[in-house]
C-alpha cells in the first residue's frame, strides 16, 4: 500500500504539472465546416486535478503558465469554475501578437460511427512550453505547503526540449518531501514527431519513469514510450485480451522496480459510438481488473483516460485498495465519456453507483 503523508499536514491532496488549453469544439460538426465553437478548457495533467476536485471533493491545484491576455484569463475562469487552486499559475507577459509567447488552442471533434475523433492543436510556443528548471519553486510548493501526490504526465514533457528537465526537477523534489508522484504515459505521436519522434519519446520517457511510483498508460504508451514489448499486445486491439496485459505490466515492474503501481486502460475500438472499456491495474504483488463494459457507447471520448486517472488516484487516496482503486478510475473514465469536453461532469454518487451495478434507469 502507498504511504501517503496525512491530509492535516498538506494544502492540497493532489498537484498537476500540465499545459491547459482552450479547447474548440464543433459540436456534432467538422472542425474544418463548422461555423460556431463551443469553448471548453482542457489539457491531460490538468483534467486529472479538475475530476479529482470536482467529483471526488479533494483539494487540488495545477502548476501552469499562461500568456497574461483576455485569452489566458478566460483559461483562468475555466480553471476557477472547476475549482482548481491557481495559487501557483505562472503569468508571462503578453507582447501584443504572439511573437514570444501565447495560449495553445486544441480544436477538437468527437466523431462518431465510423468517423474517429480527430483534433488539431495549434500550442507552438506557447508560455507552458518555455518554462525550464527553476522557474518553479519546489521546495516551497512540496516543503511548505505540503501536497499529498503529484501527478504530470508525457504530454507536458513533450511540448519542448526544456519541459522534460521541468518533469525531473519537480518528481526529485515531490520525493524528497515524500510526496506520492504519478505518471500518464500519454503518447501523441504528433507532439513528437518534430523532435525526434518514438526515439525521442522513449529516451525522455525512460528517464522519467525512475522517479515515479504510479505509472498509467496504454497498450500504445507502454510500447512507444518505455520500448516495453510484448507478444499478443499492441495498438489495434479487437478484444480485450487481458493475460497479455498482464505480462506488460509485469515487464513494466521488472524493468523500474520503482513503481508501487502500475495501470491501463483497456480499450478495444469497435467505432467511435462504441467501445468496449475496461482497466487493470497492479500493485503489492497481485492485479485487479474492473469489470469488462462492453459496447460501451461513447459521447465524447477525450478526457476519458484522464478520467481514469483521476478516480484510480481517488482510490489510491483514499479506500487504498487497488480493487477500489481501478474500479473507480474505470467506471468514472467510463462516465466522463457520456459527456461532451475533455473535463468530468459526473458525481462520485454516480461513479460509486456504477461501480456497484446500477443500471441506467431515470433517477427520480
Amino acid at each position: 500500500m502507498l504511504k501517503y503523508k496525512p491530509a492535516e499536514e498538506c494544502l492540497f491532496d493532489e498537484l498537476s504539472l500540465g499545459e491547459i488549453m482552450l479547447r474548440l469544439d464543433p459540436g456534432d460538426g467538422r472542425i474544418h465546416t463548422t461555423r460556431t465553437f463551443q469553448v471548453w478548457e482542457g489539457g491531460g495533467e490538468y483534467n486529472v486535478a479538475r475530476g479529482l476536485r470536482r467529483c471526488f471533493g479533494l483539494r487540488t491545484a495545477v502548476v501552469t503558465a499562461l500568456a497574461d491576455n483576455p485569452v489566458g484569463r478566460l483559461v483562468e475562469d475555466f480553471i476557477l469554475q472547476g475549482g482548481v487552486d491557481t495559487r501557483f499559475l505562472k503569468w508571462v507577459p503578453y507582447d501584443g501578437i504572439g511573437r514570444t509567447v501565447r495560449n495553445g488552442l486544441n480544436f477538437t471533434e468527437k466523431g462518431f460511427g465510423c468517423r474517429g475523433a480527430k483534433s488539431c492543436s495549434d500550442r507552438g510556443n506557447t508560455a507552458i512550453s518555455q518554462v525550464k528548471p527553476g522557474d518553479f519553486d519546489w521546495d516551497f510548493i512540496f516543503g511548505k505547503c505540503g501536497v499529498r501526490h503529484f501527478h504530470t504526465g508525457g504530454i507536458f514533457a513533450a511540448l519542448s526540449d526544456t519541459t522534460p528537465g521541468v518533469v525531473i526537477e519537480a518528481l526529485q523534489a515531490a520525493k524528497k518531501y515524500g510526496t506520492i508522484t504519478s505518471y500518464d504515459l500519454n503518447y501523441r505521436p504528433s507532439l513528437w514527431k518534430a523532435i525526434g519522434g518514438t526515439a525521442r519519446a522513449r529516451q525522455v520517457n525512460q528517464e522519467l519513469a525512475q522517479y515515479v511510483d504510479v505509472m498509467i498508460g496504454n497498450e500504445e504508451d507502454f510500447t512507444a514510450c518505455l520500448g516495453l514489448e510484448v507478444e499478443g499486445v499492441d495498438a489495434n486491439l479487437s478484444k480485450l485480451d487481458t493475460a497479455n496485459f498482464r505480462k506488460m505490466i509485469q515487464k513494466a515492474v521488472q524493468t523500474y522496480p520503482n513503481f508501487q503501481v502500475v495501470a491501463t486502460t483497456l480499450r478495444a475500438v469497435k467505432s467511435a459510438s462504441v467501445n468496449d472499456w475496461g482497466a487493470i491495474a497492479w500493485m503489492d504483488g497481485k492485479f485487479a481488473e474492473a469489470p469488462n463494459r462492453p459496447g460501451l457507447e461513447i459521447y465524447d471520448r477525450v478526457g476519458g483516460g484522464d478520467s481514469f486517472a483521476s478516480g484510480l488516484i481517488y482510490g489510491l487516496l483514499t479506500d487504498g485498495s487497488v480493487e477500489y482503486a481501478v474500479n473507480c478510475g474505470a467506471a468514472h473514465g467510463a462516465l466522463a465519456m457520456t459527456t461532451p469536453g475533455d473535463t468530468s461532469m459526473a458525481t462520485l454518487e454516480e461513479v460509486e453507483k456504477l461501480m456497484n451495478g446500477g443500471s441506467a434507469r431515470v433517477d427520480r
